[in-house]
């Protein structure tokens, strides 16, 4: 039967119904991980952090692609790591492997030919070996120093043939490694930026006011200058504001908004009154070096958009608005 058809035979309640039991087996497993974990988790935990070089992440098929992730996952997060194929290993690719670096080893039987073949070239290199397997009597298991227990009961797959359940608890036990070093070293969100600076994280993280501020062709006038001419400024600044600045001392600001109520009052000749007359004496102004988020947070905070970038001897260097990116 065409698996197609198959599946136009299911209801949407049967299909819901696999999902909520693929769903519910893989949390059982990591359940009854998390309950008989042991001192060889502590222990390979010590294994990673005394050593002087690498993690080295091996596995092959289904194993291997999550082995790439656990690779990626330490790297990020503070340990040095990288993903090794066993084919490629075999040949030619353990020069990839210094003394000093420890190795990963993946597979769930614990007998997958690929990695067990570089057992015998492991061992003479003299690296530090861990193996994540769910046989712990495998040669995999017995040959490594340190044996990390990922076995279940049956996979989620129906046929309990496709790696599923196990995959997810291979995945866990690699993030549980990856979280227990980052406490292990105090690993802080700064220290994660630095490996991720064109995230969002990053960019909270590590840039500064100073990095997405204007800086060009800034709109100022001096205090005198009357209203009439200082709209031009405001209009071809095209922010919405105007710097009142005596040199490159901030006096005061001007925004479209005080020009809106400006006009409506009567029985004034507002456009001949200087700015020194209309201004805003007290404009909130930041640090150029303050990071992006604290300047963001605090404009949300007060409800402005726009603040007066400042240097260390308080002249005006830039104008930062609230979604400058």
């Amino acid at each position: 039967m065409n698996p197609s058809s198959q599946a136009l035979r299911l209801s949407d309640d049967a299909i819901l119904d696999s999902a909520r039991i693929t769903l519910d087996t893989q949390a059982k497993a990591l359940t009854g991980l998390s309950q008989r974990i042991s001192n060889e988790f502590s222990q390979a935990v010590k294994m990673i952090l005394a050593t002087t070089g690498r993690v080295i992440v091996c596995g092959m098929g289904k194993s291997g692609l999550i082995g790439k992730k656990i690779a990626a996952t330490l790297a990020s997060t503070g340990t040095p790591s990288f993903f090794l194929h066993p084919g490629e290993a075999f040949h030619g690719d353990l020069g990839m492997i210094q003394q000093e670096d420890l190795v990963l080893l993946i597979s769930y039987s614990g007998e997958t030919e690929e990695v067990i073949r570089l057992l015998p070239s492991l061992s003479n290199f003299g690296n530090p070996l861990i193996a994540i397997a769910g046989n712990p009597s495998s040669t995999l298991a017995t040959h490594c120093q340190c044996f990390l227990n990922i076995a279940v009961d049956r996979e989620a797959c129906p046929n309990n043939l496709a790696p599923t359940t196990s995959t997810t608890l291979t995945a866990a036990v690699g993030d549980a490694l990856a979280v227990a070093l980052m406490e292990c070293r105090d690993f802080q969100p700064q220290d994660f930026a630095r490996f991720h600076p064109g995230g969002s994280l990053g960019r909270k993280l590590l840039t500064r006011v100073k990095d997405l501020m204007h800086k060009e062709n800034l709109p100022t006038c001096p205090a005198d200058m009357p209203l009439s001419e200082a709209i031009s400024v405001m209009t071809a600044g095209r922010m919405g504001v105007v710097l009142i600045q005596d040199n490159d001392r901030i006096e005061g600001i001007f925004t479209d908004g005080d020009l809106r109520r400006a006009l409506l009052k009567k029985g004034e000749n507002i456009m001949s009154k200087p700015m020194s007359d209309l201004m805003t004496a007290t404009p909130k102004t930041i640090h150029q070096d303050v990071m992006i988020v604290e300047a963001e947070e605090r404009m949300i905070d007060e409800k402005i958009t726009l603040l007066v970038v400042v240097n260390d001897s308080e002249s005006v260097v830039g104008l930062l608005e609230i979604y400058d990116r």
